[in-house]
This record gives C-alpha cells, sequence and structure tokens, in this order.
C-alpha cells in the first residue's frame, strides 16, 4: 500500500506541474502587456530609419503625411516573441484622386534587415472610390541569437515602413492618415534556442519591453527539464519499492 500511494502522489504531482508549464509551449493567444501605455501615444512618424518615432508595444501611433513619403515607426521585441504589425491608411477625398494606388507596410529588424512575414495583406490595392485601406504583417518568432549568415529575427528595435508603392504621379502629395499598431504574442519555449545576444539590437531605442530585455535568459523549458527530473527521481523510488521485496518472512529461523 505504501508503494502505491508513492506512485499515485508521484504521478499527482507530475500531472500538477506539466498541467501548469504545458500550456506556454503553445502560442499565447494573448498580446503581452503594452511597454509603455503609461506614455503618450505618437502622433507623428520619421522619415528615415534613423528618425522613426518610438512607439511601445500595444500602442496605437498616429501620423498624417503626404501621399509617396515613406513614413517610420520603431518599436520593441524581445526573445520569444512574434510581432505582429497591423496599419490602417485613411486615404485623401476620392474626388481629388485619379486612379488606384498600392500601399504596402514593411517591417526591419535592428540591422535593418527586411523580414518576411509569416501571414497577413503586407501590400494592398485600395480602388479610387476607396475610404480607407488595412494592412498586417506578422513576423516569425524572435529568437535569442542565431547565426550570422542567417535571418532569423533577433531581439531588438524593429522598424515599421509604410508607403504608397504604386500610384498615379498627379495624386502625389495628396494628404492622409495613418494608424499602426505592433502587438507580440509570447511564444514560450516552443522557440527557445541556446545562447544569447550580447546586447538587443539597438536597445537603446526610446522604448523596451515590460520588465526590461529578457534576451533569452528564461524558457519555460526549464520547467519542463524540472518537472521531468522530479518524475523520474519519483519514478525510481517507486520502482525500487515495489522490487525490492519485503525481506526474510518471520517464519523463517535466522541462517536459512
Amino acid at each position: 500500500m505504501r508503494s502505491v500511494r508513492m506512485l499515485t502522489s508521484a504521478a499527482l504531482m507530475g500531472a500538477a506541474l506539466l498541467g501548469g508549464a504545458g500550456p506556454a509551449l503553445a502560442d499565447s493567444p494573448s498580446p503581452s502587456p503594452s511597454a509603455s501605455k503609461s506614455g503618450a501615444a505618437p502622433t507623428e512618424a520619421g522619415t528615415a530609419f534613423r528618425t522613426a518615432v518610438a512607439v511601445g508595444q500595444g500602442q496605437q501611433a498616429t501620423a498624417s503625411g503626404s501621399t509617396g513619403d515613406y513614413l517610420y515607426w520603431t518599436f520593441p521585441a524581445d526573445a520569444g516573441q512574434r510581432p505582429t504589425v497591423t496599419a490602417k491608411v485613411t486615404l485623401p477625398d476620392a474626388a481629388t484622386r485619379h486612379g488606384s494606388a498600392t500601399w504596402r507596410i514593411d517591417v526591419y529588424d535592428g540591422l535593418r534587415r527586411r523580414q518576411p512575414c509569416m501571414y497577413g495583406t503586407q501590400s494592398r490595392a485600395a480602388a479610387q472610390d476607396a475610404a480607407a485601406v488595412e494592412l498586417s504583417c506578422t513576423l516569425r518568432p524572435t529568437v535569442a541569437w542565431a547565426d550570422t549568415w542567417s535571418n532569423d529575427p533577433l531581439p531588438g528595435s524593429y522598424y515599421i515602413r509604410l508607403t504608397a508603392v504604386s500610384l498615379p504621379e498627379t495624386d502625389r502629395g495628396l494628404p492622409f492618415k495613418a494608424e499602426v499598431v505592433p502587438t507580440v504574442l509570447d511564444t514560450g519555449g516552443a522557440h527557445a534556442v541556446d545562447g544569447k545576444l550580447a546586447t538587443p539590437l539597438g536597445a537603446k531605442s526610446a522604448v523596451e519591453p515590460d520588465g526590461g530585455w529578457a534576451s533569452g535568459w528564461w524558457t519555460d523549458r526549464w520547467v519542463w527539464t524540472a518537472a521531468g527530473g522530479l518524475l523520474a527521481a519519483l519514478a525510481g523510488v517507486g520502482g525500487y519499492s515495489l522490487t525490492r521485496g519485503r525481506g526474510r518472512p518471520s517464519h523463517v529461523p535466522r541462517g536459512m
């Protein structure tokens, strides 16, 4: 009975540990907390990488521009986070336009390498009578470290660029308004790697994730490793208890 109780306790402890850690391996359905919601939302944008306006995770940035201009913002993404950028462009009055236009958002990492979108509508054509156009781009999960030759997204500052890539020449300079929101999802240990950067790319940005830069020092794989070790130890104790027997029966004389 003692052995059965030990095995039952081990199973219950293992289930509790794995039940608490399991969901972290899947992509969280909720965005991580905003990095700087306490600050005022940006109401302008930069015109180049070096003048990009900083915006926090989950914060909405707005700006006005002239059709044909490039608008730039920058936001932070830490190791284990999957960034998504959404943008809405309120177009000039249809009566002032002379044809359709194609709008596009691009996202670059701290090394100014354009990162491909996993999914989303990165580029969209707006008809002449359209009032607005909406765009989105979801990147691959950010990893704490990568080989120098790879294009894997690394922790640090990311840049958003919004512009019209195709439009009638006569429509250049028409005013428009833009809304941009960068959000992140925490992917947990599913995308954890060994190693980390000494410093996140562009870590001196005006904004950073809540709690500062983690840069891969923690992953829920630690929980799984600890849980597996504890279950293995308990299984060993239980197996020994089941196989060692009860010793010499009381009715057998000593020396037999």
